[in-house]
């Protein structure tokens, strides 16, 4: 009893302190215009990479990449199947869809696809995992790409056995109960030969598992084309992100959603699906053994083990602080850090961890226009990572309060909120971590351990958790605010750093796109190339301004050409005396080539995909993917090889007046 009024102490105690720090934020807000960006940044959210390679290995056969089942040899399977045989033998009826406890995964293998037609793979997914360039046009990669080839053999018992994860989460700020891998089968770990990165190979649409409730356990043509694109775009962005290595038709497999639609199978891949809904799920069962098993096994296998986490700060989280930015680490796990009540155990690091590295990439997501369009609990990722793609999209015109998720009526999960939201998962994840992080050095204690928290010790407990998660939403604030401030640095093609950036050139760019209704991306593209000669006047600035208007021209509540105009020519003023501070009169050249590296050409917008999927779908073309792909994996070039140049330049050219800010739903 005690541990469960101490799950409910320590829920009400972070959910006041969430809206303590929301209203904080709040009450310190600028009430001018022009402090747009520092209302993003303030109500919140460090950070990894994605897995790539560049390491030129020429890679391995399918059937030779080094293969294991560190997840499922590890962690308690379904107790209702305990074994592959028992899951192989059972008909697929008897496996579910069912409520599983006491477990993280069920044992089970995708439906077969009938006459399956692979659509397109991704080249530089195929080198990161280490399968050699030409293995997608063998049999055994569309076999198993389709869901038609498993590694485990039924005569011997022999090999690995493809599963699904269990856990929960909490959607639209609402819990929703056990969710789960409802369409979604992992089939191995794989290691790459040559870099030694380790991935689990998953396929979407691949049929119905324990967790697929209501639903068919397919994936739909119209959704897989949109994650296999997005997937690998975010990654050529340097967002971290889960990966897509192929996507596969299935022709006989109609799909019913709001119409009958063809189904498909996307084959992706990330060093970890484990998710915040992993550990909802635990804690809301009251599985405290589990979540010290779970949380164990990602510090140890997720991550590169205890010692890899940071240790904890000299001082309070700074956003221009080295010892916030770059931790010391190399902490032995059994040492607790710091003084009462806020000492850290290895648990409280692996927490703040999470933290860390979800505010790296929400930081991304808000430097380059991502929005998710729904981030429950079981769409955030422990590594860090941008997952599973529903309705999300890249903005058009600069709109903060824009989602793409026509559902989200209350705009809960639009572009501006997104910071703040990822900080409300983490809190719930300190729900979860509660417990472990608030034992403090008694969290090996053999009482502790086996029988749960004393009723005298419970007072000390609450205290530390909750001085610990308020010190982790300061290093997330800070985290994010670093690294979005070094991102739109990077973007706006300046070198040094300057505390006044923040308001007089960040922000007001910002006020400026969403008053004129500027497109966000284009406008970073587009001021690559304007020189410093190009703004000696203001004549000459004004005239330059038309540079970043709509083909229509001026567009937006009360604007007229003559004070848009006026408007960007002020800006581009600022602009450019901080560019002759950091590049001199001579620098343009380089400039351009360096903002280049961090401003895309192209980014797979909402209407692109839209066209690409009726072309697909209804024209029967199949070319055109690869050269999306193509383009999607080299973002930042001027130009591509698809062999078609007008092509190109019109998905990287103005949007369509009606195409713009497209919303799309969660049915996939």
């Amino acid at each position: 009893m005690v541990n469960d009024i101490l799950y409910k102490t320590i829920r009400a105690l972070l959910l006041s302190l969430f809206s303590y720090m929301l209203l904080r934020t709040f009450l310190h807000r600028p009430l001018i215009p022009k402090a747009r960006f520092a209302q993003m940044t303030a109500h919140l959210a460090n950070g990894a990479g994605n897995g790539s390679s560049n390491d030129g290995s020429a890679g391995v056969v399918i059937g030779d990449l080094p293969k294991s089942n560190t997840f499922t040899s590890s962690l308690p399977p379904d107790p209702e199947f305990k074994t592959p045989s028992a899951s192989h033998k059972a008909p697929r009826e008897d496996l579910g869809p069912r409520m599983v406890k006491g477990a993280l995964y069920t044992f089970v293998r995708p439906e077969e696809t009938s006459d399956p037609e692979l659509l397109g793979i991704s080249p530089a997914a195929l080198r990161d995992i280490g399968i050699r360039s030409g293995e997608e046009n063998t049999s055994e990669f569309k076999s198993l790409a389709a869901g038609n080839k498993i590694y485990w053999d039924p005569s011997t018992e022999k090999g690995i056995y493809p599963w699904a994860q269990c856990y929960g989460g909490y959607q639209f700020g609402s819990w929703a109960g056990q969710l789960g891998d409802g369409r979604a089968i992992s089939l191995f770990e794989s290691t790459n030969p040559s870099t030694k990165t380790r991935y689990e190979i998953q396929l979407k649409g691949a049929g119905k598992t324990p967790y697929s409730r209501f639903a068919d356990g397919k994936a739909v043509l119209r959704s897989s084309i949109r994650e296999f694109i997005v997937s690998e775009a975010l990654n050529a962005l340097r967002i971290p992100s889960t990966r897509a290595l192929s996507l596969t038709l299935a022709p006989n497999s109609r799909v019913r959603r709001e119409r009958i639609e063809p189904g498909a199978i996307v084959a992706r891949f990330a060093q970890s699906w484990l998710r915040i809904g992993t550990f909802d799920i635990l804690r809301a069962r009251g599985d405290r053994k589990l979540i010290r098993t779970l949380a164990t096994y990602v510090a140890e296998n997720v991550y590169q083990g205890w010692t890899s986490l940071p240790s904890i700060l000299p001082e309070p989280a700074s956003s221009t602080s080295s010892s916030t930015l770059h931790p010391s680490r190399n902490v032995p796990p059994e040492n607790t850090e710091g003084e009462p009540p806020g000492e850290e155990n290895r648990f409280a690091r692996l927490y703040r961890e999470i933290a860390r590295r979800n505010a790296f990439t929400v930081a991304y997501w808000q430097a380059y226009g991502f929005t998710n369009g729904v981030l429950n609990t079981d769409n955030t990722s422990l590594l860090g990572l941008s997952l599973d793609f529903g309705p999300f999209a890249f903005l058009d015109n600069f709109d903060p309060s824009y989602t793409p998720n026509h559902d989200d009526h209350a705009l809960r999960y639009s572009y501006r909120n997104q910071p703040s939201i990822i900080w409300w998962n983490l809190v719930r994840l300190g729900e979860s971590f509660g417990e472990l992080i608030g034992a403090g050095a008694k969290v090996d204690d053999e009482q502790f351990v086996d029988k749960g928290v004393a009723k005298d010790f419970a007072p000390e407990l609450i205290k530390r958790a909750e001085t610990i998660i308020e010190r982790v939403g300061e290093e997330y604030k800070a985290i994010f605010l670093a690294e979005y401030t070094r991102l739109m640095r990077k973007r706006f093609g300046l070198t040094s750093e300057d505390p006044k950036d923040f308001d007089n050139l960040f922000s007001e760019a910002l006020d400026m796109m969403e008053a004129l209704e500027l497109d966000f991306s284009h406008f970073f593209r587009r001021l690559c190339d304007v020189t410093v000669s190009d703004l000696e006047t203001d004549d000459q600035r004004k005239k330059m301004a038309g540079k970043f208007f709509h083909a229509e021209g001026v567009t937006g509540l009360g604007n007229n050409e003559e004070n848009a105009r006026t408007k960007i020519a002020v800006w581009l003023g600022k602009w450019r005396t901080r560019v002759l501070e950091d590049w001199g009169e001579d620098g343009d050249a380089q400039r351009e080539m360096e903002m280049k590296k961090g401003n895309p050409k192209f980014i797979p917008r909402s209407w692109v995909l839209d066209e690409l999927i009726q072309r697909v779908e209804h024209g029967g073309e199949r070319k055109v993917i690869d050269q999306v792909m193509e383009m999607a994996l080299n973002p930042f070039k001027d130009e591509w090889n698809t062999g078609d140049r007008q092509q190109e330049e019109r998905f990287c050219g103005d949007v369509p007046r009606q195409n713009r800010q497209m919303m799309c739903s969660c049915s996939s």
